[in-house]
């Protein structure tokens, strides 16, 4: 908490200074983005799982309010996946740290005027859903009550984290005062070091074609229409569900190859690894001050990383069929009862 307090009360003493706004900016689109991932993972799976629940869970991303949440992730995606790019360049050629205030003056630069255009393709898919007399939504307030069980389980896995933190003290008690620090850090912390901006590097073509499709050329809107095209493929989305959506995306062979869940699964395992171990490193600046959050920090990320990509690896192994398009439908058509 102490460390917390001194990085909110130093930026804004430093009232703008551009590398200290860079690091704040970095970090919180990093959280955010780490928390859709989360909410993405889990109700994707469903569409395998529990057709039903995803059904309720894309009409709640076609709501007002998550609709500018979707406009902000996109945001937080493009800044934090260019301003990656810059660190891991400059920590590349140190002397180009002398740069490093144009750079991220040119990553602010990029951001705007990627996000000006993203946004007016998006708003388009907004206005054709939201002019159309046909269309409706859910109630705001009850996609934002049907949210809890993801609140309840971040909980939860931070309980866990720090119950086995407390084993950990127990079984292994902590010997870091009576051992000299080595000044290079660990060797465990060099790889994650170098993986963060190895996978940084391969993750923003995927992530960026990721958003390209889902949320440019196709957004959440179009995936419940009737007869409409399903984006990289050439099958129609007969039902009118996000289920068979999904289903005609994963089905689709290309020599053979289920070439979007090949892609999928790439993305799944290289975000999820990047964006909890970054969590991590959030996590344990903060609670520094105690061995025992620190390490149940550790084990939380441990934790939501092994459960997303156990879910997402089923999910994308699983064959979603006619039955779980049935239960969609009948899922879409009582929404609005």
């Amino acid at each position: 908490m102490t460390s917390l307090v001194l990085t909110l009360t130093e930026t804004l003493r430093y009232r703008g200074a551009l590398g200290q706004w860079s690091w704040v900016l970095h970090r919180i689109s990093g959280l955010g983005v780490v928390f859709f991932l989360t909410l993405h993972v889990i109700d994707t799976s469903w569409a395998v799982f529990y057709p039903e629940l995803y059904v309720r869970a894309i009409a709640a991303y076609q709501t007002p309010l998550f609709t500018l949440g979707e406009f902000g992730l996109v945001a937080c995606v493009v800044y934090h996946a260019l301003n990656g790019l810059r660190i891991t360049l400059i920590d590349y050629k140190p002397v180009w740290w002398k740069y490093q205030q144009r750079a991220a003056f040119i990553v602010l630069g990029l951001t705007v005027l990627i996000l000006v255009p993203v946004f007016v393709l998006m708003f388009g898919h907004v206005l054709r859903f939201y002019n159309d007399p046909t269309n409706q939504t859910i109630n705001q307030i009850e996609a934002l009550a049907e949210q809890w069980p993801f609140a309840v389980g971040i909980v939860v896995a931070a309980v866990a984290g720090i119950l086995f933190s407390g084993l950990h003290g127990l079984i292994a008690p902590d010997r870091s005062k009576n051992v000299k620090t080595k000044p290079h850090g660990s060797r465990l912390e060099r790889f994650w070091w170098s993986y963060m901006r190895i996978s940084g590097f391969l993750i923003v073509p995927l992530v960026f074609g990721h958003l390209a499709i889902m949320h440019l050329i196709q957004g959440v809107f179009d995936i419940t229409v009737a007869e409409h095209s399903v984006v990289g493929t050439s099958l129609l989305n007969q039902s009118g569900t996000a289920v068979e959506f999904v289903a005609n995306r994963w089905n689709l062979l290309v020599g053979g190859v289920a070439v979007w869940r090949l892609y999928d699964f790439g993305l799944l395992a290289l975000v999820v690894v990047h964006g909890f171990n970054g969590l991590r490193l959030v996590l344990t600046d903060y609670t520094s001050f105690s061995p025992l959050l620190r390490r149940g920090m550790v084990y939380m990320c441990v934790i939501g990383a092994v459960v997303l990509l156990v879910l997402g690896c089923a999910a994308l192994l699983s064959s979603i069929d006619s039955g779980a398009i049935a239960i969609a439908e009948q899922a879409a058509a009582s929404l609005h009862e």
